[in-house]
Formats: structure tokens, C-alpha cells, sequence
């Protein structure tokens, strides 16, 4: 992965308006970062090939990064995110990772549902 340029992530957040998209979205403080002691609480989100349509996706910030999907009747919405990649399957592979480079959170989206 490279760390984020927006114009690229913005150009490919572009490439998926107003089409049915695989999204997977997951957030951590558990098993990546169980090296914080100030709290014993763990949390987490997890979705993995729900499909949504958004009409309208802006990537902000000025690093780390958020980006949110506007669809019809809501937002998904992602913060924290480091780096990117578009794979061979045009995929937009996007993560967020703490200063020792363990995941904190994660957001992918593709026209074909991701590997279970």
C-alpha cells in the first residue's frame, strides 16, 4: 500500500457513483492493538460485502484522512485512513494504521463481491 494521494482515491471514489458496490468496512482497537492499556474495553465494526449505492464519495482531511459515501438515506463514513490501493480488479483498498503500522481500520470497495 501507498500512502494516500487524494486526487487518485477522490478519481476512484469517482468510478463508483451511482453503481451497486461490494463495501467492507471494519474498525478495531482489539486484537491490532492490544498493546493500550488505558482501557479494557475493546470494540469493533465489521461488514464485509454489504452492497450499497452512494451518490456522492469525498475523501478530506489532511492526513490522516476521511472518507464518507453519501447514499440516498444515510452515510458510510470512515476516519483514520493512512494509505491506498487500487488492485488489478480496480478494487479501492483503503486502511488506516497507528505509528507502529498495525490496521485500525479499514475500507475496500468493489463491483464483485470480496473473497469470504
Amino acid at each position: 500500500m501507498k500512502s494516500i494521494d487524494k486526487s487518485i482515491v477522490q478519481g476512484a471514489l469517482n468510478s463508483f457513483l451511482n453503481c451497486d458496490v461490494y463495501l467492507h468496512l471494519e474498525t478495531t482497537n482489539g486484537a491490532y492493538a492490544v498493546h493500550r492499556q488505558e482501557s479494557n474495553m475493546t470494540v469493533g465494526a465489521y461488514i464485509r460485502n454489504g452492497r450499497i449505492c452512494f451518490e456522492r464519495g469525498v475523501i478530506s482531511g489532511d492526513g490522516p484522512y476521511r472518507v464518507g459515501l453519501k447514499m440516498e438515506i444515510g452515510w458510510v463514513y470512515a476516519e483514520g485512513l493512512t494509505d491506498f490501493e487500487i488492485n488489478q480488479d480496480d478494487r479501492l483498498l483503503l486502511a488506516g494504521h497507528d505509528q507502529d503500522g498495525r490496521l485500525a481500520v479499514a475500507l475496500e470497495l468493489s463491483l464483485s463481491p470480496f473473497e469470504l
